[in-house]
């Protein structure tokens, strides 16, 4: 392995920037429809809203302590192996890379090419939509493949870019609360059918993937300056930034747009401006815009991000060593950004948006149960030296790991089951690849 190291070149707003962007996208506007179709009601989907981002406090908490304790690339993987847990960790990372990280790619860029539909429909050719995702895929791994540093600025320019229409849509809410638009209760029958429980936990699940994304900066934590202060204030100020604008974005765009054309939007964008007389015309192409800028956010942060875990596995000898190399100019791990998005690029032969959420989804959650188990382990440590401890850490971690079991069962009620069981299959041909390189390094 090359004796060559990542520099520290992110500063704290390059980071907060990262985690925003990569978490924060258009995508909302998806996934507002299936939460509104689960939830009932207009207010009780806000409500849903809501709690699936309270529930991520006790999750972040966790995240920002083990962040300060190991600063360093790889994220879960990283955490597990310091708490003696190789195969766990080795688990963690084979999920990631297959079932979560690289899908995120995909979904993001077949979303990126829906939108611009307005203006070339042409896209709505499956062949044409998936050259034009794979060429944004492929612009932005040469940005993040040339420089960490400039990856990071051009992060910053599409965060402000993306926040500004998401801030319009909860502003033009406000003059439409006498709309009728906004009310609690569902149809008459709605919860003879289910109970309200099932509702919200299906609803939250259905949240999974636009609150999703808050860790990814930890992927790459060793190229954060100062990230024993910068991690805690990026991932706590973060997480209630994007929950407040979630709840603000459901609220708003459930004021403008009638519940009924909300619901039978699902598996599409629902674009609230053109629901506002004074946009006209000029809706289409403000949210067609809006949205592809936000979805190229996401997809940088991605691509910046994410390749860091399988460089971190493999520099320790736990995965292919090509993934474990450093450009020796850039100082970027150029050949696992490289093989990520091409991987990305083939998963575009599988289905429809909504059974690769439900896939990404359970893999998603499973990885979060690994990583927030490892505190239980690093609490026990003589080296584990974090500068910010969560309070009432056990309490916080045993939340942060039912929070996840939680979300498991609300996969299955949220999306079709194919899409999950799949992930599944995918997680389970990791145990023989693991004993190979478990074999191979002991060997050595």
């Amino acid at each position: 392995m090359p004796d060559i190291k990542p520099k520290r070149e992110l500063n704290l707003v390059q980071t907060s920037s990262i985690i925003i962007g990569t978490v924060i996208g258009s995508g909302v506007f998806i996934s507002l429809p299936i939460v509104a179709g689960i939830a009932g009601s207009p207010m009780m989907a806000t409500i849903i809203w809501l709690i699936g981002g309270i529930l991520w406090i006790p999750q972040i908490l966790i995240l920002a302590e083990m962040g300060t304790a190991y600063p360093d690339q790889g994220f879960g993987y990283y955490y597990l192996l310091k708490a003696d847990l190789p195969f766990p960790a080795f688990l963690y990372t084979w999920t990631a890379f297959l079932t979560s990280d690289t899908p995120t790619l995909t979904i993001v860029g077949l979303s990126a090419a829906s939108v611009l539909t307005f203006f070339f429909p042409s896209l709505e050719i499956p062949l044409y939509a998936r050259l034009f995702a794979a060429g944004m895929i492929a612009a932005l791994t040469w940005v993040n493949y040339r420089s960490v540093r400039g990856g990071g600025n051009f992060q910053v320019v599409l965060t402000i870019t993306k926040l500004t229409p998401l801030i319009a849509v909860i502003i033009f809410g406000f003059f439409f609360l006498d709309s009728g638009n906004i009310y609690l209760t569902p149809a008459a029958g709605f919860f003879e059918k289910t109970s309200i429980f099932v509702v919200i936990t299906a609803g939250i699940s259905a949240t999974s993937w636009s609150y999703a994304g808050f860790g990814n900066i930890l992927y790459m934590a060793g190229e954060v300056k100062n990230p024993k202060r910068n991690l805690p204030i990026a991932l706590i100020g973060s997480v209630l930034f994007v929950m407040a604008a979630y709840t603000l974005i459901s609220f708003g765009t459930s004021a403008i747009v009638p519940f009924g054309e909300m619901v039978a939007a699902e598996g599409e964008f629902i674009n609230p401006f053109s629901y506002i007389s004074m946009f006209g015309s000029s809706a289409g192409a403000l949210f067609a815009i809006a949205a592809f800028i936000s979805m190229i956010g996401v997809l940088n942060a991605s691509i910046m991000a994410q390749p860091r875990l399988e460089y971190a596995m493999a520099r320790d000898g736990y995965f292919f060593s090509a993934f474990g190399k450093l450009h020796q100019k850039h100082l970027t791990p150029h050949y696992s950004i490289l093989i990520q998005s091409g991987l990305a690029i083939v998963l575009f032969l599988l289905g429809d948006i909504e059974n690769m959420l439900g896939y990404f989804t359970l893999s998603y959650v499973l990885q979060n149960i690994l990583v927030y188990g490892a505190i239980f382990f690093l609490r026990k440590k003589e080296g584990y030296k974090p500068t910010f401890k969560a309070p009432y850490w056990g309490v916080m971690g045993a939340l942060a790991v039912l929070i996840q079991l939680y979300l498991a069962y609300g996969t299955f009620l949220a999306y079709p089951v194919g899409g999950a069981l799949a992930a599944a299959g995918l997680i389970v041909t990791g145990l023989p690849v693991y004993l190979y390189f478990y074999g191979r390094k002991k060997k050595e």
